[in-house]
């Protein structure tokens, strides 16, 4: 019996682990479904160049990630191969772990609680909760992407988001990792060096309560619904030419390129609602942040050399985890473009 659905709502909260802790300005909207061609890099690539970060004689090497990427490509994964060769420790990208304090049983018992909570209050249905305009976006691209799926019109908008977002990022030869973490891991096994997972851990001692809160307490989360179709309408393109950017190591490119701030808008709307207060988990993603450094002024301590995952944006921003990084003292060198 799959148990999964029993926690799904309390998983998404797991979103705010990767949010940024600054939001882009919105995009523009329209009721116009946009005709895109599947352009994207496929075969051996490049990857982008890694991060030095180092005191003295002892190194952390990053190498930024990307979701989406092309589903179909290939990074070429040499330079990475030799820094985790003499790596003493992977640190993995930085996480959230969800933890239900509640046995099989009780997670059994949470199914329909969780089911109800993935709903619109009263039976209320997309069509009665989003604007006019709103509402015949979602069903254009419901139409294009989900097949017309009946079941997704009675979900919270952020939940019909996420299910939306998903089979569009699909449709498009695009996949959430691109396969990296999959080879990291392989090289991790191949060279015999340890990987550390970097997680904050959130636990729910009271499931039931947390989702009485949420269903009391809800997230505002039309925009959530209203950013991800802007995502889709208008992102897309630029979703793939920034899988391309990465694929092919052009950080120029990836800073001139504009991330669609859906994300952040689905987060924003989880982060501000009242039951996410109550839980205590309204400031994630600085606790995630400084979970990652504590990680990684330890290895800087411990290791000669280090390999570590982080999100591209995170490498990027002025005022991100290098930044802090470098105003504790350490040398941050970017990759050679």
């Amino acid at each position: 019996m799959r148990l999964r659905p029993a926690i799904s709502l309390i998983a998404l909260i797991a979103l705010m682990a990767d949010a940024p802790l600054r939001a882009a300005p919105p995009p523009p909207s329209s009721t116009n479904v946009a005709d895109l061609p599947a352009v994207l890099v496929t075969g051996v690539q490049p990857g982008p160049g890694m991060w030095r970060v180092s005191r003295g004689d002892h190194e952390l090497w990053i190498l930024g990630t990307l979701s989406p990427l092309p589903r179909g490509m290939t990074w070429q994964s040499r330079e990475v191969e030799s820094v985790i060769a003499s790596a003493q420790q992977i640190l993995l990208p930085p996480s959230v772990k969800m933890k239900v304090d509640t046995g099989w049983l009780g997670k059994l018992f949470l199914l329909p609680s969780a089911y109800s909570a993935r709903k619109n209050e009263d039976g209320k249905t997309l069509q009665q909760v989003l604007s006019a305009p709103t509402y015949a976006r979602w069903q254009a691209l419901k139409q294009t992407y989900l097949n017309d799926k009946r079941s997704v019109e009675r979900w919270r908008p952020i939940f019909a988001a996420q299910a939306l977002y998903k089979a569009a990022i699909k449709a498009n030869g695009l996949s959430n990792s691109g396969g990296v973490k999959a080879a990291v891991d392989a090289l991790a096994k191949q060279h015999g060096v340890a990987e550390t997972a970097v997680e904050y851990p959130v636990t729910i001692e009271h499931p039931r309560a947390a989702i009485k809160a949420f269903k009391q307490a809800a997230p505002n989360d039309v925009m959530c619904m209203s950013r991800t179709l802007d995502a889709i309408e208008h992102d897309l393109p630029s979703m793939k030419a920034r899988a391309n950017a990465w694929a092919t190591g052009d950080l120029q490119l990836l800073r001139e390129l504009p991330d669609s701030n859906r994300r952040q808008a689905c987060i924003d709307a989880l982060a501000d609602a009242g039951f996410a207060r109550q839980l205590g988990i309204d400031d994630i993603p600085e606790k995630v942040q400084a979970i990652w450094l504590a990680a990684a002024r330890k290895a800087l301590e411990t290791n000669r050399q280090t390999f570590a995952m982080l999100s591209m944006d995170e490498l990027l921003k002025p005022d991100g985890y290098l930044a802090k990084l470098r105003a504790e003292g350490y040398t941050v060198e970017a990759p050679v473009e």
